[in-house]
């Protein structure tokens, strides 16, 4: 038996708090990869050429809240990657710590039927709501697991991939 389903079908498998909950526990997991790496090493190194993982870590900071505040404000937000740090990992843990909570505010201000509008993410990247936050979830694993690489490099073992 063919079951057809429809691509904007609003039935859903899991909840918009539960997606946050799945994000968030992806955020603290990222946390503790940035507290594992030494603060020179956070800063300096580099593998193959890939950005050192606190640039990545800017990345994800210009991504999260900034387009939570664009889904719920409607205005387009600057991909701002260049973050005031002072090459100082406590800093950048703080901007981390503050955009969790950004991300938790945001996110109660989002109504259930948002999520399968179409936006223009920092005006240039359309898709769903839904498909927008799943990218930002995305981006961030596949950062976190280039910092894996990095650390285990280092000699240093990262957290277990599945504690969240």
């Amino acid at each position: 038996m063919e079951q057809t389903i429809e691509k904007n079908q609003t039935a859903s498998f899991i909840s918009t708090a539960n997606l946050l909950e799945h994000w968030q526990g992806h955020r603290g997991l990222t946390r503790r990869v940035i507290e594992a790496f030494p603060e020179k090493d956070f800063f300096e190194y580099s593998i193959g050429g890939m950005r050192p993982f606190a640039a990545m870590v800017q990345e994800l900071l210009a991504i999260a809240a900034p387009g939570l505040r664009e889904i719920v404000g409607g205005n387009t937000e600057e991909l701002n990657e260049h973050l005031d740090h002072q090459n100082n990992k406590a800093q950048l843990l703080a901007l981390w710590d503050q955009s969790t909570d950004e991300i938790n505010r945001l996110w109660a201000q989002i109504p259930e039927e948002k999520f399968q509008e179409t936006i223009l993410a920092f005006g240039q990247y359309e898709g769903t709501v839904w498909s927008t936050v799943l990218y930002y979830i995305d981006n961030e694993i596949h950062h976190r697991a280039q910092g894996f690489v990095y650390l285990r490099s280092l000699g240093i073992e990262p957290p277990y991939f599945w504690q969240r």
